[in-house]
């Protein structure tokens, strides 16, 4: 049988080869078998699905397999976007969700996420368990629980509603691109903002499980058509979410992209200065260090973990932790609910947005002023396994002191390879620094870069290029 590996968040695969109804089924039997042996399973799951092909069809089988356990399951009765998955869970007092998405991955990907009993993604520790029960075979019969379909998107909407000032954004008078990229975040941001007289302008907000010329991924290339429109249409800033709009991406007014790093350095110097929300801030290792002067700066704690929410969930589930979140653009608040919503950040954009009376671009100007330029950029490297591997092992080992013509000051191996590079900050700028990482749920090697210029960070990506493929 093959294998059912489990990366960052939940488990993917190609759609026919890996990912399978029988598969899904392996998936849901050791979701049961968890639950039944560590969660009260009489609280019940509850099972949803994102815009993709087979979702749908894929969520009714893991229902009916849970369900066989023994397990009462809730089954969304359409499309319905991560975050409000696990709201429900929260909210409902469910054991769990399960989740068919591959969130970000192309058209022909698909996946499973489970969310533990407190509504975030699942911690490292549910997850190895899981894994084990799919290597194990579990596939649990009992009682037939009961399948209940349900729309969960009205309390969701109400509940990211009343976490952002929404009147404080009508009176504003900006007005927004909203794009949900074909993803199950449609409809929820349009309604929203139709519901209070918020202007705003919808694109890809059809279902189109193809995903046409894009990976529903808010980064660029994908987001093209958000920026051309936001130009087009003269509106102060683009909003997108992902394929299970859990991410967030944005564009400024004049069309530039807005990368997750830049987002979530305005929310926390926003959540710092305005709110003044108490908690510790968390980043992923391969997020803006710009993040780490924020956080100096209004003396609050920063902590760098491994990359994937899950880990974030952790520290939160720990202690107070104000904000946490990615470089993939999953921001997640404490005192909300331990899960990334990409939803409810572009409300509290817009809302950043309405409090400073500044249009999107303005706001990223003032923090790359006031914390030194930071520019970000990433490549993502389709490689056999082979070169991938000696990549790693060469960037670890302790003869690789340069890369390109920079000289490698220190390096850090919390998750993948990271050289801190002898390069210049243009002053105040960016300390430069480079990430090698494998990915967990693709066959690739990913590039991350930050550097004071964004010629720089290009320079020093290029240089990462031909040191994986020993061509310079």
């Amino acid at each position: 049988m093959a294998e059912i590996k489990f990366g960052t968040d939940g488990w993917r695969g190609v759609i026919a080869d890996d990912f399978t109804f029988d598969n899904v089924r392996r998936v849901a039997g050791a979701i049961a078998a968890y639950v039944l042996t560590h969660e009260d399973p009489r609280r019940g799951l509850i099972v949803g699905y994102d815009t993709r092909f087979a979702s749908q069809h894929a969520a009714r089988v893991a229902a009916q397999v849970i369900a066989g356990a023994g397990i009462p399951v809730k089954l969304t009765s359409d499309y319905t976007p991560t975050p409000a998955i696990s709201y429900a869970v929260k909210n409902l007092g469910a054991a769990g969700g399960v989740v068919v998405t591959s969130s970000h991955n192309p058209w022909n990907w698909n996946g499973v996420k489970f969310k533990g009993k407190f509504g975030g993604s699942a911690t490292p520790a549910i997850m190895k368990i899981i894994e084990d029960q799919v290597r194990a075979g579990a596939m649990p019969n009992g009682r037939n629980g009961v399948i209940e379909e349900v729309d969960l998107k009205p309390a969701y909407i109400d509940a990211i509603s009343k976490f952002a000032d929404l009147a404080l954004i009508s009176q504003a008078k900006f007005r927004f691109v909203v794009d949900s990229m074909h993803g199950s975040g449609r409809g929820v941001l349009t309604k929203i903002f139709s519901d209070h007289g918020i202007a705003h302008v919808p694109i890809r907000q059809e279902l189109n499980p193809l995903f046409p010329g894009i990976n529903p991924e808010p980064i660029e290339p994908h987001l093209a058509k958000l920026q051309e429109t936001v130009v087009k249409e003269n509106c102060h800033a683009g909003l997108a979410t992902d394929g299970d709009a859990d991410r967030i991406g944005a564009v400024a007014e004049d069309g530039t992209f807005v990368d997750s790093h830049k987002i979530f350095s305005i929310l926390l110097e926003w959540l710092l200065t305005r709110k003044n929300w108490p908690g510790e801030v968390v980043r992923a290792f391969n997020t803006t260090r710009m993040l780490d002067r924020i956080a100096a700066h209004h003396g609050r704690r920063l902590n760098e973990c491994s990359i994937g929410f899950k880990h974030i969930v952790d520290l939160m589930m720990e202690r107070e932790i104000l904000i946490g979140g990615e470089e993939s653009g999953g921001i997640g608040y404490s005192r909300y609910l331990p899960e990334r919503d990409g939803l409810l950040n572009c409300l509290l954009l817009a809302n950043v947005m309405a409090e400073e009376r500044k249009p999107l671009g303005q706001l990223v100007a003032d923090l790359q002023r006031k914390y030194g330029a930071h520019y970000y950029g990433r490549s993502d490297l389709h490689i056999a396994e082979d070169v991938k591997q000696d990549a790693i092992e060469r960037a670890r080992a302790e003869r690789t002191t340069r890369l390109g013509k920079y000289k490698v000051i220190k390096k850090e191996g919390l998750d993948g390879v990271k050289f801190f590079l002898d390069a210049p900050t243009n002053g105040n700028g960016a300390e430069p620094w480079i990430l090698f990482r494998a990915s967990g749920t693709e066959p690739l090697l990913r590039l991350y870069a930050e550097a004071a210029s964004p010629e720089l960070t290009r320079e020093i990506l290029a240089s990462g290029e031909r040191f994986v493929n020993r061509s310079g």
